[in-house]
């Protein structure tokens, strides 16, 4: 015995419905949510439960046998993306709708790279909701066209050999500034003072073409430098 939960062996379907629950730091967001569902389709979806807390997901999915987990990705403090990670790697066969409220590519490749199964803005129309989480159950991957398109363009950019071309330290740096360190907690871990640090971020940054820090961490989520938990600094 693991104490690992046991992964869902196929689709629950309640009552010929599919079991979703809802997993978003604002209730009536969620309220609102299962109402459209289950007005709206209501003979496909049944809504067992929600709840504002990522750390909660995993016991939420596993008590509801859910087949589908739909997932903000503003939730503070453990965030959306590792909440996914959690579900997924718990109950595999559990689909995973990501919904943020921002088209930011770096999270939205995040939340993909974490298992989850499609993507979708806040701003979408949510009376096309119904479609998506049929196409996710039937194992299809969705994500809005712009955002694929752009994407796959970002895919593009993986191949152009700049990880190679920097240094090990210069990764590990990038990834710091993609956590949203100040300067003063990244020259720690990279063994500098604050001084230095400002100019090799400085440094970084022009190497990446990157404005600024914010987009140097959407940046880092293309290159899937986002996934590595190890202590990125070198020694």
């Amino acid at each position: 015995m693991t104490g690992r939960p046991e992964p869902l062996q196929s689709p629950i379907v309640r009552d010929g419905r599919y079991v979703v629950v809802i997993v978003d730091d604002h209730a009536l967001f969620a309220q609102g949510l299962a109402l459209l569902l289950e007005s709206r389709a209501g003979d496909r979806f049944v809504v067992a439960g929600s709840t504002t807390r990522g750390e909660d997901a995993v016991a939420l999915v596993g008590r509801e046998a859910a087949d589908i987990a739909i997932v903000d990705l503003a939730l503070p403090p453990l965030g959306g993306v590792e909440t996914i990670r959690r579900v997924t790697a718990a109950y595999p066969r559990t689909h995973v709708l990501a919904l943020s409220g921002t088209d930011d590519l770096g999270l939205a490749t995040a939340a993909l790279q974490a298992g989850a199964a499609g993507f979708l803005g806040k701003s979408a129309d949510p009376e096309v909701l119904v479609a998506p989480l049929l196409a996710i159950v039937a194992g299809v991957r969705v994500v809005r066209p712009d955002l694929l398109d752009a994407l796959l363009a970002a895919g593009d950019r993986t191949g152009d050999g700049l990880l190679e071309r920097l240094g090990p330290r210069e990764v590990a740096l990038w990834r710091l500034l993609a956590r949203g360190l100040e300067t003063s907690e990244i020259a720690r871990p990279m063994l500098v003072s604050e001084r230095t640090a400002k100019r090799m971020i400085a440094s970084l940054l022009h190497r990446l073409g990157a404005a600024n820090r914010v987009e140097a961490a959407a940046l880092a989520g293309r290159y899937g430098l986002l996934d590595d938990t190890d202590d990125p600094a070198p020694r």
